[in-house]
């Protein structure tokens, strides 16, 4: 059984999405070893937590003040993830990276095969580290794999490396599908009490909310539609809570566990992907797109890329605030035949664009590259991570 060594800048326990959706399937047939950023602690520490069958989270704690996988966290990252193996016996691995930040904890390490999953475009977030670029042109280099979030990224990518492979997000769609209340499960009723004094209709979104989310579109249809019920769930992140626009049918309703999700969508009558445009989504591939649609929800989104190429046909888009709302409008008013085709339409596009797809698709491909015997030729320690190290 082979060993995925993967470093993500998403913890674990924050919003469940691509890498906690990927490596809890994957974890089936491979050992899984997850290594978060590293948080504040007394000393130098890895704190090991079972997350499920052959899948382990390891939290790094050191005393530096530095985040996430910076230079200065290094020297004292390497000996740890080099003990942890030692002691576990792990000498058959791949290394995944999520983020290239972490790029050089792998030098001196003998993986069989380096993954470069590039689900978002992380240089181009605000206050990304300023080695991100460098570290990830080194990467792209030295990947045996690499996989995009979507078409976007995949043609920014494509010519950077041999084996680029564009594969979108995918969606469970028996978590998100409608589902009776019978009454046994809380989470229905943790729902239902967020929004029992929420009027009708709503208009909701999940997701983080951080430079992708465009505030100013919100506050104008909350403000040219005061009957309309707008409710935002998710964390905010590198945004100000002081900036959300306040309006007596705005509902921020903070994070809520993955579980509810589904329940609090069901009381909605229409989901929005309202995101702004700029470098932060200009390569985005929101995967709630399909999340929405399993649900049977219409949904309105901003005119991303990615959001038109795909879904296009399934969702309504919009440019600008102007079209935006009344793209709300005329997809309240949808007619029950519209309603029918949008359906069908949706559930045929949601069952192609399953997780376990997804991560046959994976399989496939890291399959076709192990196929080698490991003693046909002995893997060498990652080079060229000198570049990678550099301010």
């Amino acid at each position: 059984m082979t060993t995925l060594i993967v470093f993500s800048h998403r913890r674990w326990n924050f919003v469940w999405q691509r890498p906690q959706q990927q490596m809890t399937r994957l974890a089936a047939r491979h050992r899984i070893v997850f290594i978060e950023e590293p948080v504040r602690g007394e000393r130098a520490q890895l704190v090991r937590s079972v997350c499920g069958p052959q899948l382990e989270v390891l939290v790094p704690q050191t005393p530096l003040e530095a985040k996430g996988f910076h230079d200065d966290q290094i020297a004292l990252l390497q000996p740890l993830l080099e003990n942890y193996l030692r002691e576990q016996g792990i000498d058959d691995y791949v290394v995944w990276f999520y983020t290239p930040m972490a790029l050089p904890l792998a030098s001196g390490l003998r993986p069989r095969l380096v993954v470069y999953d590039c689900m978002d475009d992380l240089g181009a977030f605000r206050d990304a580290p300023r080695q991100l670029r460098q570290r990830e042109s080194a990467l792209l280099r030295l990947a045996d794999l690499v996989l995009t979030g979507g078409p976007s990224l995949y043609e920014a990518r494509r010519d950077l490396n041999p084996q680029v492979h564009c594969l979108p997000s995918a969606v469970d769609a028996v978590h998100f599908a409608p589902r009776a209340d019978d009454g046994s499960d809380p989470h229905a009723a943790g729902a239902a009490r967020l929004q029992r004094a929420i009027d009708r209709p709503r208009l909701g979104f999940f997701g983080v909310i951080d430079e992708r989310v465009d505030l100013g579109l919100i506050d104008a249809v909350a403000t040219a539609q005061p009957a309309w019920q707008l409710v935002m769930v998710g964390p905010v992140v590198k945004v100000d809570p002081l900036a959300l626009p306040q309006r007596p049918n705005l509902h921020w309703l903070g994070m809520q566990p993955y579980e509810r999700l589904p329940w609090l969508m069901a009381g909605w009558d229409l989901c929005l992907l309202p995101f702004a445009i700029n470098d932060a989504t200009r390569r985005a591939s929101p995967s709630k797109t399909l999340e929405y649609l399993a649900g049977e929800k219409p949904v309105v989104a901003s005119a991303i890329a990615d959001v038109v190429l795909l879904y296009g046909e399934l969702v309504r888009t919009a440019h600008g605030r102007r079209e935006f709302i009344d793209a709300c409008a005329a997809t309240l008013a949808e007619t029950p035949w519209q309603r029918n085709e949008r359906l069908l339409r949706g559930i045929a596009t949601v069952h192609a664009a399953s997780w376990r797809l997804h991560v046959q698709c994976i399989e496939s491909l890291l399959a076709r590259r192990l196929a080698p015997p490991l003693a046909a030729r002995p893997p060498a320690p990652l080079r060229g991570l000198a570049a990678a190290r550099a301010s």
